[in-house]
């Protein structure tokens, strides 16, 4: 089943808000310590990610291009309005929806393993990685749902509706994708979405406000460069 590792994906992040939401008297400076650990963890590990890459002047160009785009189509604001209207409807209680909706959901979209593991879902019918994605969400949701609340629960529809349609669209253009070129797709995708991770790991840490949302573009430039120069040589 092309979409099983995709479900134990979006599993993972309701079970871990559900166990979240019971530790509700952790003191706050814990929570905030967690948290500045988590973003610790997240800006190492988009460092890892964004060093992968073999051109590295083609994921500057991509990030340049995508966050002009992502800036005329107000991405972030974009994305802060559905988290708002889920607020709307679901109530606040403790914590920002929209804030945990917001910010748990770039976390889990924007990655390696997110793009990658769908992929092997894809086309392999591997879901090892999704697995694997599947028990770090749901730990990193626990913690950040005791501090940014239920909303981020309604990430994993974000997750399963992001790396679903990317497995499914795999399994259906790996017969046309040469593989050097299907390889080195996800190597530059994977280091210019290593920048993000890095950018939401300083925003969680707290030294920087950058609007990860409006970068997204760049995912997708990368991979018209990455084509662009594969069919030039």
């Amino acid at each position: 089943m092309v979409l099983l590792g995709t479900l134990a994906n979006g599993l993972g992040i309701i079970v871990g808000t559900l166990l979240g939401s019971l530790c509700r008297n952790i003191p706050e400076s814990m929570k905030t310590t967690v948290m500045q650990a988590i973003g610790l963890a997240i800006a190492v590990l988009g460092i890892q990610m964004g060093m992968k890459s073999e051109q590295f002047l083609l994921v500057i160009l991509s990030l340049v291009i995508g966050t002009v785009a992502g800036e005329a189509l107000k991405l972030e604001e974009k994305l802060s309005s559905i988290g708002s209207w889920i607020e709307s409807k679901v109530g606040s209680g403790q914590g920002s929806v929209a804030e945990g909706f917001v910010t748990a959901t770039l976390i889990f979209v924007v990655g390696a393993m997110a793009i990658i593991g769908a992929l092997d879902s894809g086309i392999r019918g591997n879901h090892d990685v999704l697995y694997t994605k599947a028990v770090m969400d749901g730990f990193i949701s626990l913690l950040l749902s005791t501090t940014l609340g239920i909303g981020v629960i309604f990430s994993a529809i974000a997750v399963v509706l992001y790396q679903g349609l990317i497995a499914v669209f795999a399994a259906q253009i790996d017969r046309l994708v040469p593989d050097a070129l299907m390889d080195q797709l996800i190597i530059e995708m994977t280091a210019t979405g290593g920048i993000m991770i890095l950018a939401i790991g300083l925003n969680l840490i707290g030294i920087t406000k950058v609007k990860v949302a409006n970068l997204l573009p760049a995912i997708v430039v990368a991979i018209l460069l990455v084509t662009g120069i594969y069919a030039w040589m």
